[in-house]
């Protein structure tokens, strides 16, 4: 068997040096030897990470599919997804800075891209109450123009900060992965449903957040990244729990009530 596994096409063989690295792979592929339990968990590790990775990169389509079908953002909270976006960006800066495998961070960069987007549809389809009645075109403009203004000054000031700034803001993303996810949270519990809000997505991040736990402990072994997934795991279950709880029911529109009340 060993002769076919030593024998393989060269790009079969670069494909997987590149993935698991030359001592793995002669391990694991040439020789066979199962018994190399930290190439095993190496290899898994990084089986995952590009998984994650891949899968990053459709992880919030069908929550952007939802509000275009719909053409409404009702039930998802503007601010969380601003934070989380920060959130994302921080991480990649940090990571890439650091040096670590981009099979360990990649998909901060799809899912920071996919929520800038959901981020610019809240705007579009969910007005402050306060505007509702009276927006306008320029209004709606002058919004994006905002936010599309903040997105670039924020990854400007990222790509420049220094090492120790980054490690104190990668230190930030714990209090702010905590209150990226406490708006949708409490969102949901005023509306006793979870709106628009993707299943997959949350299911998604649930799995994800838990195989980050383990590629990075395997490979970067980062106690900030960890405590942040850690987190992030635990607040992604409370969305789920909700998810489970409200399933199927309509709740309140937040907002619209008093909205009609003033029309009347």
């Amino acid at each position: 068997m060993t002769s076919i596994t030593r024998n393989l096409p060269w790009f079969v063989k670069d494909l997987g040096i590149s993935i698991i690295g030359q001592k793995c792979y002669v391990s694991l592929v040439e020789n066979l030897n199962i018994e190399d339990v930290d190439c095993i968990k190496y290899s898994l590790s990084k089986g995952i990470g590009v998984g994650i990775v891949v899968g990053g990169s459709i992880m919030k389509v069908p929550q952007l599919l939802l509000i275009l079908r719909a053409q409404s953002a009702r039930g998802l909270s503007l601010a969380a997804y601003i934070l989380e976006t920060l959130s994302y960006a921080i991480n990649l800066a940090y990571s890439s800075r650091n040096g670590f495998p981009f099979s360990t961070y990649g998909e901060n960069l799809f899912l920071g891209i996919q929520n800038i987007f959901i981020t610019f549809l809240i705007i579009l389809y969910n007005p402050p109450p306060s505007s509702r009645q009276l927006s306008t075109a320029p209004n709606l403009t002058g919004r994006l123009l905002t936010a599309v203004i903040a997105i670039f000054v924020a990854g400007f000031t990222l790509f420049i900060a220094p090492a120790s700034a980054l490690a104190a803001a990668q230190l930030g993303t714990l209090p702010l992965s905590l209150f990226s996810k406490l708006p949708q949270i409490a969102q949901n519990h005023r509306a006793r449903s979870t709106g628009q809000l993707s299943t997959f997505a949350v299911i998604s991040q649930i799995g994800g957040c838990a195989a980050r736990l383990f590629t990075t402990a395997q490979e970067v072994n980062d106690p900030l990244l960890a405590a942040g997934f850690a987190l992030a795991l635990a607040l992604n279950l409370v969305l789920g729990v909700q998810m489970y709880a409200y399933w199927g029911k309509g709740g309140v529109v937040v907002g619209h009530e008093s909205d009609a009340k003033a029309r009347d």
